[in-house]
Order: C-alpha cells, then sequence, then structure tokens
C-alpha cells in the first residue's frame, strides 16, 4: 500500500493524469476506499494470479482505458498501447519507436 499511497500523491501534486497500480486482490477493498475517498475516478482490472490492475487519475484518461475493449493489456492494438504508454507519461521517444518497431510498416509512410 506504501507505493499505491506514493502513487496517489504524484497525482494530487499534478506529476501524472494517469497511473497503473498492480496489487494482490487482498488490497481491492483498501484501494477502492481510499479512491472513493479522495473522489479520484478509477477502474479496476483482474489480472489472474490474485493480482489486480489499478487505472487511476483524469476522468478523461480513464474513459480512453475503459473504452479500449479489453482489460487484458497484451491484448491491446499497437496504437492502444501508444496511447496508454503516452498517457501512463512514458518517454514520447521511446514510445514513438516502440510502436515503429511493432509496426514497420508504418515507417515506409513517413520515410
Amino acid at each position: 500500500m506504501e507505493i499505491f499511497c506514493h502513487h496517489v500523491y504524484e497525482y494530487w501534486k499534478g506529476l501524472r493524469n494517469l497511473i497503473l497500480h498492480t496489487a494482490p486482490i487482498s488490497e481491492k477493498g483498501q484501494i477502492e476506499h481510499k479512491l472513493s475517498h479522495h473522489g479520484i475516478p478509477y477502474v479496476i482490472h483482474p489480472i489472474g494470479n490474485g493480482r489486480i490492475n489499478v487505472f487511476f487519475g483524469h476522468p478523461d484518461c480513464i474513459a480512453v482505458v475503459s473504452r479500449f475493449g479489453t482489460t487484458d493489456l497484451s491484448k491491446l492494438t499497437d496504437e492502444q498501447d501508444f496511447i496508454l504508454g503516452i498517457m501512463l507519461g512514458y518517454d514520447r521517444m521511446k514510445q514513438c519507436a516502440r510502436y515503429l518497431k511493432k509496426r514497420p510498416d508504418r515507417e515506409e509512410l513517413i520515410g
């Protein structure tokens, strides 16, 4: 819960617009209580092995994550993977390189 609380702090300080936190399902109640108490939008996805992915942050970011149509991150399209990485604050240039590596056919369009 210590890392989760730090993620909440980062959100409140404006350091991140969207956070992905993976936790044991046994912490789900505590997590939901804290996010609800602070009025932070969130969505929780079970990922198996007694674990959950908790996305929380700006309402628009949560709406985008909710519209992906899957809770399995390995099933995201290349475009969805790119969008999620950008929303989570990953390095933009590394996300671009990752996308182009996954979709080499796209390089022809810009080369």
